[in-house]
């Protein structure tokens, strides 16, 4: 059994590019010989105190709920996914770790600890999991593109190292996640300067290349415009107490277009949530039903500006809009694209499959610690 250094942290001496900070400790990797390998039976983590926590905290418009969108696709979905496994290429999980943590829009711990306890036991099993953080002053460089970019999020890190209750190993940087999720064998990326969302794009791709499936669990709908026959999203569905696999046939059950064509349509009719504006606020008449005509039509937001520049796309109200606000348009693709140029190179080590013979007993701690402590975070607060 390999043991990784606790912290490996990148930085070239001599460049601009961003710092990148990875978690490893306690990384244990299974290695294949003469011998078998060290197996454990499937453990059933019971967490029935946290669960009542997380979830009691929680309202039908919190935080899950407003990013996962749409039709909730319910049956057997991951009992077929274990099915498919033996026959399908090897999936490597990417873990969106800041949404999971609230519980609607309270910070929560417990809400996080409920989540991958469900992921490790259920979905992921065994499979390579990697963890994705936002680096610090992840999001500058789009609020300087749109001043009202995520505005109002409150970010769960930068309040963390404000409370003092609790012990020194899971105060020191504010890695009481990380120290967590290191534990479970999970190595855990941040990346200066990145958001999480770019990492994992850029990480996928890597990733995609070396032949294997992505699985991203996130709420985040951002993630959809990643979609295709061998990218899929798990959910964290709050009513159904489960992650629910989201695929590429259930995009365009949704939405009735393919998934290539999802950024497109956002740019056009913006994102509340991350405080992107649309172009109905300017056009009225331009709603959802037109974009989805025209981007069937043409394919692409660039095409379709394209072809507004030199002909009629379409009626009167939209060749207007598409014209008179192709710049508008433009910037909000800059805005919600990810990225895919990330500095960050995926390691060897991640892709192997993971060790969680001791998941059990590292998350029954984590929760016995929240519990101890009474972690401030589970307190509703009021908003100023």
């Amino acid at each position: 059994m390999l043991k990784m250094a606790t912290h490996v942290h990148v930085k070239p001496p001599f460049s601009t590019t961003p710092c990148v900070s990875i978690s490893t400790g306690n990384l244990r990797i299974k290695t294949t010989g003469t011998k078998t390998v060290n197996s454990c039976k499937t453990w059933k983590l019971v967490v029935a105190a946290a669960e009542a926590s997380a979830l009691s905290s929680s309202s039908s418009s919190g935080s899950f709920n407003r990013t996962s969108g749409g039709q909730l696709f319910r049956g057997n979905e991951i009992c077929r996914n274990k099915k498919e496994r033996s026959t399908s290429k090897k999936r490597v999980f990417f873990l969106d770790v800041n949404p999971l943590c609230y519980a609607g829009s309270t910070p929560s711990l417990h809400s996080f600890g409920y989540w991958i306890s469900l992921l490790f036991s259920q979905v992921s099993l065994s499979d390579p999991v990697i963890a994705v953080l936002d680096g610090e002053g992840a999001i500058e460089h789009r609020r300087q593109l749109l001043p009202s970019y995520k505005a109002h999020r409150r970010k769960f890190y930068s309040r963390l190292s404000a409370f003092h209750k609790f012990s020194k190993d899971y105060v020191q940087r504010s890695q009481v996640v990380v120290d967590v999720l290191t534990k479970c064998n999970v190595p855990v990326v941040k990346v200066e300067g990145q958001e999480a969302d770019d990492v994992v794009a850029t990480l996928a791709g890597q990733i995609l290349q070396r032949g294997y499936r992505v699985v991203i669990a996130s709420p985040d709908k951002d993630f959809k415009q990643l979609i295709s026959e061998d990218v899929q999203i798990v959910l964290p569905v709050i009513e159904l107490k489960r992650w629910s696999f989201y695929t590429m046939k259930h995009y365009i059950a949704q939405y009735n277009c393919d998934p290539c064509s999802d950024l497109s349509l956002r740019c056009i009719m913006g994102d509340e949530v991350d405080g992107v504006p649309g172009i109905q606020n300017m056009a009225p008449g331009f709603g959802r039903k037109t974009a989805l005509k025209l981007l069937k039509k043409h394919g692409s937001l660039q095409n379709l500006l394209n072809a507004a520049a030199v002909r009629t796309v379409g009626k009167q109200y939209a060749q207007d809009a598409l014209t008179k606000h192709a710049d508008f348009l433009r910037r909000n693709y800059e805005v919600l694209a990810l990225r895919r140029d990330v500095d960050v190179h995926l390691q060897e080590e991640w892709l192997t499959e993971r060790d969680r013979c001791n998941d059990s007993i590292i998350l029954s701690n984590f929760f016995k610690m929240l519990e101890e402590n009474k972690i401030p975070f589970q307190q509703k607060r009021s908003h100023s």
